[in-house]
């Protein structure tokens, strides 16, 4: 199985990572959090964004980035920056992939993004604006690692409710 990871950096709004939650259950992807958080995991705006999905979430939590690493040896990361000049569509995303964001407020740290400038991207934007929403900035990297594997085993037609394909 191909495995897609969601790594959030010191997230700091529980509706982000609760909608963030929401899409990674939705999309069989792991998450990551790192320490420290805006927030307490039992925050009511987190849970509410995700709560039919909560108890399906692959959910894991570091104290900081350093354990992240030191319990992820050898992962492929890709970090979403507005700093890069590499296009999140660029890169043919590996088997298993932790795509990585920072805070809502300051994004990924630029020693980190000198550290890693070969994985480095960017989702384009209308001239100077800051940056999208962390938790719409996910779902599109998500969604394009999914298109890269043809959506693998997630369920890609609909039904009425009589039953009926459309």
């Amino acid at each position: 199985m191909h495995h897609i990871n969601v790594v959030l950096l010191e997230p700091e709004i529980p509706q982000n990572t609760g909608n963030i939650s929401r899409t990674c259950a939705a999309t069989h992807c792991s998450l990551h959090l790192i320490k420290p958080l805006g927030y307490s995991l039992d925050d009511r705006y987190m849970k509410r964004a995700g709560l039919d999905y909560w108890q399906h979430l692959d959910l894991h939590i570091y104290e900081n980035i350093e354990d992240f690493y030191e319990k992820n040896p050898g992962a492929v990361c890709y970090y979403f920056t507005t700093k890069a000049s590499a296009c999140y569509t660029d890169p043919v995303y590996p088997e298993d992939v932790f795509l990585v964001f920072g805070k809502e407020t300051k994004g990924l740290p630029e020693e980190l993004l000198k550290e890693h400038r070969d994985t480095c991207v960017r989702i384009p934007m209308w001239q100077e604006l800051r940056s999208l929403n962390l938790s719409n900035s996910v779902a599109v990297a998500v969604y394009e690692v999914l298109r890269q594997r043809s959506f693998g085993e997630l369920n890609t037609q609909g039904k009425l409710h009589t039953g009926e394909v459309l």
